[in-house]
């Protein structure tokens, strides 16, 4: 099967043309026929993935600044700061506030940026000196406000991350690095509560500073080394001189994307892909399904507080945070792998949320702290549907780079927007039982299913129409929707 996308929506307009009209007046890299293209590409995709592997990093610190809060809260930012009733809950909600603003203007700023790197570096260490100014907030008001501008900030580097992802890999290597970068998440939440646990004991009254400042300012500092390094360890656009790639490597690289893109190939106007997202109603089905799906994932926001109705004390239920989480990196990597191997997405995107159901149910269906425990476990593999889901979007809008990027953005937007609200899912007074919450997370997932289920029917109508269009003008077979 040709890799050369047929589909721009769901008329077939401008398809089987799009390779003929290449040339090196319009940009387009020649064929390299010179080059051993499968030696080649086995190295090209060996130092790619190193690169990843820092993105993972990065990642990684992304989710610990913004997550650290629900530490800081087993011991005593709510006290010290006169936090009452929903306070908490609006606290962690800002920051999503922030996020969501930022998320589509920065994917098209990015679009336009030579050096990727830079931008993403500079907004990594804008964010860390955000975190370590959290340390010293003296009130409530004060640390909503930080919490703002630290979504707003931290908003460039996920869906960037994903975009910078789609102009280097193809079609079926995404569910892979899609895994990998976003198990950046589940190592957060294992490691993230460790290390958490480890400075609010060690550090508590040094120096006359209370433990959860000391977290908020040792985190930040870690993030800012990283941001440092993330200058020459991020890659730049296949498009951009990459001094860490040599001369053939760089050429397959662009030849590579070339072969993904057929459409629109970046003679555009400035917000052309942006429209074209906009109007696209596929892009807010979409959004609409993964917000859904995110806020059945609110549990992620409290899981500390989730471990600590077993009746542990602080310090132990930051450690049993771990092993669920660690479960659930290990996972996505197998369920993301065999969902490119087999090219099917919307089973491995349903499996694990009906996994992460049956842990809702037994969370809620006992205090016995044995399968409460075990109920983490399973709510945990929920994140691998969410990987997939995002790379099921980069699958569906390739035909342009701005459209994709706009894509992205807009799609990581709605869906984190269900943060904001699902954030007052878990209101301290319907603990420890939670019962209230889990039946909003179920109710939330089968929506999401559902939602997910009709968006597969559209694209398997948009392949038969492909199929019986190329049956009948005796074309060659080409591009197919992944399912």
């Amino acid at each position: 099967m040709s890799d050369l996308p047929l589909l721009g929506s769901v008329d077939g307009s401008s398809r089987y043309d799009a390779t003929s009209s290449r040339s090196s007046d319009d940009g387009q890299t020649p064929p390299q026929d010179d080059i051993d293209r499968p030696i080649v590409e086995k190295r090209l995709l060996r130092k790619l993935d190193l690169r990843v592997a820092f993105l993972v990093l990065v990642y990684i610190m992304n989710i610990m600044d913004r997550a650290n809060i629900a530490a800081a809260r087993l011991r005593g930012l709510e006290e010290d700061l006169g936090m009452t009733g929903n306070q908490f809950n609006t606290l962690t909600s800002i920051l999503y506030v922030g996020y969501l603003l930022m998320q589509a203007p920065s994917n098209m700023i990015l679009h336009r940026m030579k050096r990727p790197s830079l931008y993403l570096s500079s907004c990594m260490a804008t964010w860390a000196a955000i975190t370590m100014c959290m340390s010293a907030v003296p009130t409530y008001h004060a640390a909503l406000i930080l919490r703002f501008w630290l979504g707003f900030v931290e908003a460039a580097f996920f869906p960037g991350a994903m975009f910078l992802l789609s102009r280097w890999y193809k079609r079926n290597e995404l569910g892979l690095r899609t895994a990998l970068l976003y198990c950046g998440s589940s190592v957060s939440n294992a490691f993230g509560a460790l290390i958490a646990s480890g400075i609010l004991r060690g550090l508590d009254g040094k120096l006359g500073f209370t433990a959860w400042r000391w977290l908020f300012f040792v985190e930040g500092a870690l993030t800012i080394v990283v941001a440092v390094s993330a200058i020459w360890a991020l890659p730049d656009f296949p498009s951009s001189p990459n001094v860490w790639l040599l001369p053939d490597e760089q050429t397959l690289a662009k030849q590579r994307m070339e072969e993904e893109v057929v459409i629109k190939i970046e003679h555009e106007e400035k917000f052309s892909g942006l429209l074209e997202a906009l109007v696209d109603w596929r892009v807010w089905w979409l959004g609409v399904t993964l917000h859904l799906m995110l806020s059945s994932m609110s549990f992620t926001m409290f899981f500390p507080t989730l471990s600590a109705t077993m009746g542990y004390n602080a310090t132990t239920s930051l450690l049993l945070c771990a092993p669920p989480w660690i479960l659930g990196t290990a996972t996505s990597f197998v369920v993301a792998r065999h969902s490119d191997v087999t090219g099917d997405r919307f089973w491995h995107i349903v499996g694990p949320l009906l996994v992460g159901i049956a842990g809702f149910v037994l969370a809620m269906s006992t205090m016995n702290t044995g399968v409460r425990y075990l109920s983490l476990f399973l709510m945990a593999q929920t994140s691998v549907s969410y990987v997939v889901s995002l790379t099921w979007v980069m699958n569906t809008f390739s035909q342009s780079q701005s459209k994709r990027a706009a894509a992205i953005a807009l799609i990581n937007t709605m869906a984190t927007s269900g943060f904001i609200s699902s954030s007052y899912f878990w209101p301290s007074s319907w603990g420890p039982s939670y019962v209230n919450s889990y039946l909003i997370c179920i109710f939330a997932t089968f929506v999401s299913i559902a939602m997910l289920w009709v968006f597969k029917g559209h694209l398997s109508r948009c392949n038969e129409a492909a199929e019986a269009e190329e049956q009948v003008m005796g074309l060659p077979e080409g591009f197919r929707y992944l399912l």
